[in-house]
């Protein structure tokens, strides 16, 4: 009788990256907006436009860096939100060149400031600053659990963002609402960022109390109420969003402050319940600051009567500003119709002031149409997705809430910006993520993708070998 010994290894199957995949949709995402760039020349001037080979490689570069820091440190990362983030940035550029062509604006802002400034190359730069964003945070954050460490600090830094612009001499007034503050000559919109802290608060804070917030002690109404004492973090969250709207007149950011919250909290304690607690304490505090605060009260009757208000408020106030804005929004979507007007062609700048920002998407719905108006939601409700599919995908439940956190933010932006335009819900004063103009915005949208990445690699990334053993040795008798 002999023994044959025999040891073998058995090793992780290895998951295909999909960085080729990405590359091959970053040439797509790069050639779209520049071809709407050459469109936008034709159609404007009758020739090609002199800075759209600058354009193309200054698109292609951004994008380029961004993948090979992707392809280098995040190799299994979802191959979709790199390409979907450009896209939408790139197609944002374009649009906000296509307004600085306009001659009434830039007659607008000549006789407001004496001169004009085109917007689109300061967009650009956010651009780019908003790619370096990106490539530090899949640089510094080599694994996003280290983030839990920081839930509390997480917690006081969003309330001191949030904070900023009560300060005085920081902080400035807007058209009624302060949300931004002024450093070294820039505006910085402290609210685009707090928002992405807060979601790393929310996620350890729900980590470690989803078990209390998802005991019920009595059944109301076909509802399953929570403890009273396990009431007092929603209460508090309601209480600070109440404050937000009150002293900054910021409608947006706290109902994307708030809904993330009840967002995650259902997420995290599968309770029905949470939703419609939060439902009507957003409802109930949307009364209370509607009936008291003017620069709410403006947006309400713009979205209630536009073309009435219009004709009744005085000239020149807060009211007739925000009705003037709102008829023009609103026939800006009906002269676009099916299929718009042509990129170019349309004459959405009579919406005046923030036509490239808050109303960037009356742009689209009129030189675009239903059907690009369609498009561009899809491709939010594709990040959103994915965003989504990450979080599912997620090995530990803090990866899980913090992607959900963020795509729930992601989406609700969308949603107020998108509704405001059209006149589903009041206006809010946010900015369309990627789309509009707006430093702020852009680079904060630029470091969520990238969180989003560093979570996606870390869930798709395919687990390591197991270690040889040679005690596991496989031993075969054979017989003569």
């Amino acid at each position: 009788m002999s023994v044959v010994t025999n040891t073998t290894t058995i090793g992780a199957i290895e998951a295909p990256s999909r960085r080729n995949t990405e590359l091959a949709l970053l040439a797509f995402a790069v050639a779209i907006p520049v071809f709407a760039y050459l469109n936008v020349g034709l159609a404007i001037d009758g020739k090609v436009p002199p800075g759209m080979l600058g354009y193309g490689a200054g698109l292609t570069l951004l994008a380029g860096v961004a993948h090979l820091v992707v392809r280098k440190f995040a190799p299994y990362a979802d191959p979709l939100l790199l390409p979907l983030g450009t896209l939408l940035n790139g197609l944002g550029l374009v649009l906000i060149w296509r307004l600085d062509q306009s001659p009434r604006l830039i007659q607008r802002a000549t006789n407001a400031y004496g001169s004009f400034s085109p917007d689109a190359p300061k967009q650009m730069l956010y651009s780019a600053i908003g790619i370096a964003m990106f490539v530090g945070v899949l640089l510094v954050l080599k694994d996003h659990r280290v983030l839990q460490r920081y839930t509390y600090i997480s917690m006081v830094a969003a309330l001191v963002l949030l904070l900023l612009p009560l300060v005085p001499g920081l902080g400035s007034d807007v058209f009624g609402a302060k949300i931004w503050i002024n450093v070294a000559g820039f505006s910085i919109q402290p609210g685009e960022f707090a928002k992405l802290v807060l979601a790393v608060f929310f996620s350890g804070y729900l980590m470690v109390k989803r078990d209390a917030l998802a005991l019920a002690s009595r059944r109301f109404m076909g509802l399953y109420l929570p403890r009273g004492r396990d009431l007092g973090p929603i209460v508090t969250i309601w209480a600070v969003s109440l404050l937000i709207l009150v002293f900054e007149n910021d409608l947006g950011t706290s109902l994307l402050f708030f809904g993330m919250f009840v967002i995650m909290l259902y997420v995290a304690t599968e309770r029905t319940s949470w939703i419609v607690i939060g439902l009507l304490m957003s409802a109930g505090g949307a009364v209370v600051v509607g009936s008291t605060a003017s620069h709410v009260q403006s947006r309400v009757a713009a979205w209630l009567d536009p073309f009435g208000c219009l004709q009744t408020a005085a000239e020149g106030t807060n009211m007739a500003n925000a009705c003037d804005q709102m008829t023009q929004v609103l026939m800006s979507f009906g002269s676009g119709g099916i299929l718009g007007t042509g990129l170019g062609q349309g004459n959405s700048d009579l919406i005046g002031f923030a036509a490239n920002s808050d109303f960037i998407f009356a742009t689209v719905g009129e030189e675009l149409g239903l059907a690009g108006v369609m498009v561009f939601l899809l491709l939010y409700g594709l990040i959103i997705e994915r965003g989504v599919r990450t979080a599912l995908a997620a090995r530990d439940p803090f990866g899980k809430l913090l992607a959900m956190g963020l795509s729930g933010a992601f989406a609700l932006q969308v949603f107020v910006v998108a509704g405001g335009v059209m006149g589903l819900i009041p206006l809010t004063g946010m900015t369309m993520p990627f789309l509009a103009y707006g430093g702020s915005s852009v680079i904060a949208n630029w470091a969520l993708i990238g969180v989003l990445i560093r979570i996606s690699d870390t869930a798709r990334r395919p687990a390591p070998s197991p270690a040889p053993n040679p005690d596991a040795e496989m031993t075969q008798v054979v017989r003569p």
